[in-house]
């Protein structure tokens, strides 16, 4: 709903009936989806007329909705008219641009992801068998703890065995335990039933309707109006608290769990590994961006024999300007050429791992 409200724009009596029926569809769809799951909203809308007098479907969708034919539970129905209803709204203008209607979509998407889920919930239960093998253990467990934990009768004469009296505290708790899980797991077969512990689905029926409505219809640009916050001239500030709630203050702030974790003196000093042979490879670099590189390093040449990544990227010239150049016959030639390789080779060092 706070998507539809903030990308389906207009003031008019266009945009609100867009708004409004586009969240009519998604609640036409819970509903359709509840009334399939759960006893007491199928009790409430026992047949699509009701829905259509309830208001969350017109005679006209209804027609259209029993028009097509499927085998299946046709609850995405709503969903598909709301994303058809989208686009129309973008070519309308009402949805600005793609990315608003994308994100209309993406959120229609979700939405329908979890009834699919409620539904995929109440069609793969838990297995029955499940449930009376669990039922008859517990029952027979107890049923032969009534038998094979009573006293002896002192009056049949039994040697070495006296009358005692006592509370059987371990079958007591044994019963509770059992038993509870046993309730525990009946009332989780069908969390959308009658009972006191199930889901109050037809009061989320009523709260999403009008929370949704509000959003789109109601509070729609409806702002107050921005002025300036309370702490707006200071650039420290706290916020008060209650007399009840002040030994909180008191509280040091996490900073996390190794923020303060002491070391000796050992363990802080530095240790630096024994420098190890590398092995040069070459990449040549062709055009303008050797060109940049080999004027961006060549500044700071020298300075990236460090122990961090930029360690790993070295420039260098062949020759090296500290490196004499043989003379000969051809040397300018031979100059020339060095000086094109200074500005297309990369050397990246490689160190071998430890």
């Amino acid at each position: 709903m706070m998507v539809v409200s903030g990308n389906v724009h207009g003031a008019d009596e266009r945009g609100r009936l867009l708004r409004r029926t586009l969240m009519r569809y998604a609640n036409l769809s819970s509903v359709l989806i509840l009334r399939s799951i759960s006893t007491r909203v199928h009790k409430r809308f026992p047949t699509l007329e009701h829905i259509v007098e309830a208001g969350f479907m017109t005679s006209h969708e209804l027609k259209k909705f029993e028009s097509l034919h499927s085998d299946f539970n046709k609850y995405w129905m709503p969903l598909t008219w709301f994303a058809n209803l989208a686009s129309r709204s973008r070519e309308e203008g009402r949805v600005r641009d793609d990315i608003a209607l994308r994100l209309l979509m993406d959120e229609l998407n979700k939405y329908r992801t979890k009834c699919s889920l409620l539904f995929h919930y109440d069609w793969i239960s838990i297995p029955l068998v499940y449930t009376q093998v669990v039922t008859i253990a517990v029952y027979s467990f107890f049923a032969f703890c009534v038998i094979g934990r009573q006293f002896l009768n002192p009056e049949k004469g039994y040697k070495e065995h006296k009358i005692d009296m006592y509370v059987p505290v371990f079958t007591l708790l044994q019963f509770f335990f059992y038993t509870g899980w046993l309730k525990v797991g009946e009332l989780i077969i069908n969390p959308f039933g009658e009972d006191d512990d199930d889901f109050e689905t037809n009061q989320l029926i009523d709260r999403n309707i009008q929370v949704s409505m509000l959003a789109v219809d109601d509070m729609y640009q409806d702002l107050a109006p921005i002025v300036k916050d309370k702490h707006w001239a200071q650039r420290h500030f706290s916020i008060p608290y209650t007399v009840s709630t002040a030994a909180e203050t008191l509280r040091p702030a996490f900073k996390g769990s190794t923020f303060d974790m002491r070391m000796s003196v050992e363990d802080l000093e530095i240790h630096q590994p024994a420098d190890t042979s590398v092995r040069m490879q070459y990449f040549p670099l062709n055009g303008s961006l050797g060109d940049g590189l080999d004027r961006l390093l060549q500044r700071g040449k020298g300075n990236l024999r460090g122990r961090s990544l930029p360690s790993l990227i070295d420039v260098s010239s062949q020759p090296d300007e500290d490196e004499d150049v043989d003379a000969s016959p051809d040397g300018d030639s031979n100059s020339s050429n060095h000086k094109e390789q200074e500005k297309t080779i990369i050397k990246v060092v490689v160190e071998p791992n430890q």
